[in-house]
């Protein structure tokens, strides 16, 4: 694998055999976790506008979206085929025929070869994994991105986020089972976390298994609960050395065979209130990846000094409820 770091770009490239990337989608969605079905006011550092300025907008077409999407990246990369991102709030919170309707609009866009879902582990059903992997027997591109965040449950309940690790674990297991690919969204810097349960989250991920990850450092922006508890002197963020570091960690621990698909997050400096090293990505990449060349190791190395195969289940694997608990 090329580099120190399977990247998803990587993997791209050795699936298509071209340059492949991801066109973000709003199709409007909601989430459990805001619209009182679970609970209200989301996780207490959300603002989705962090991450898709068209959040708060209503939809336009998919099929606009992703030709306006696919112009950039093409004059930008001169990527020509693409995946259509869904990626605001919960991608899999409606009935299996809405989804339908809206993932078959993206299927037929020029140039889309697949599907990157953004969603949450507690509203993904059967049906909708049936749906997902009908796409996949097609020979489209499928992943599943879901919010873990953390694998303690008193975190989850501190950061609001409804749901738990042992609901976390069943759906990640169901999902492999139908073939599908799943990419694991993990934050470091969580209230109440040390160093010590960040890696713990990683090797529990590990035991359940995924295919990808994401890293994100806690960043507060501004109009959410966690806003409102940093002016307050309540939440003590990483700096961008402890974070570098931190990643490092995690990247010798975690199989070279996982797909990297983020090392950082960003948030734009209008709605960005802390830290400030979290409004550009490119010298918080080039610093891990500097870091990495220092201690001369690599995503995995961690695990092949110590001769530590992490566990894997795929289809036909059972997880036994013990990881999950």
């Amino acid at each position: 694998m090329p580099g120190p770091i399977y990247s998803f770009g990587d993997y791209l490239k050795q699936h298509f055999e071209m340059r492949v990337h991801k066109v973000t989608v709003n199709a409007d969605f909601s989430c459990p976790n805001r619209d009182g079905s679970k609970g209200h006011g989301g996780c207490i550092y959300c603002n989705n506008v962090s991450f898709n300025p068209n959040a708060e907008r209503k939809a336009p077409d998919i099929a606009a979206q992703i030709e306006t999407g696919r112009k950039i990246v093409k004059k930008r990369t001169g990527a020509v085929k693409v995946l259509a991102y869904f990626q605001a709030y919960s991608n899999t919170y409606a009935s299996v025929e809405r989804l339908r309707f809206l993932y078959e609009q993206a299927l037929r866009c020029p140039d889309v070869v697949g599907l990157v879902i953004g969603t949450r582990p507690d509203c993904v059903a059967e049906e909708v994994l049936d749906l997902l992997a009908s796409y996949q027997q097609r020979g489209y591109e499928v992943w599943l991105e879901y919010g873990l965040q953390s694998a303690h449950d008193e975190t989850l309940h501190r950061i609001n986020r409804g749901h738990t690790f042992a609901e976390y674990c069943d759906t990640v297991v169901a999902t492999r089972e139908w073939g599908l690919k799943v990419c694991t969204h993990l934050i470091l810097g969580l209230p109440g976390e040390d160093r010590s349960m960040m890696l713990e989250t990683l090797t529990r991920t590990q035991e359940v298994g995924t295919d990808g990850v994401k890293l994100h450092p806690l960043h507060v922006v501004r109009h959410t609960m966690l806003a409102h508890e940093w002016r307050k002197g309540g939440i003590e963020l990483l700096t961008q050395p402890e974070y570098v570091s931190l990643v490092c960690d995690m990247l010798e621990r975690m199989p070279a065979s996982w797909v990297v698909h983020r090392l950082t997050g960003t948030a734009s400096e209008d709605i960005l209130l802390a830290p400030e090293w979290c409004a550009g990505k490119w010298a918080v990449i080039n610093a891990i990846y500097a870091e990495m060349n220092r201690r001369g190791c690599s995503q995995g190395s961690a695990i092949e000094e110590s001769g530590q195969i992490p566990l894997a289940y795929g289809p036909g694997k059972q997880l036994h409820r013990a990881l999950c608990c």
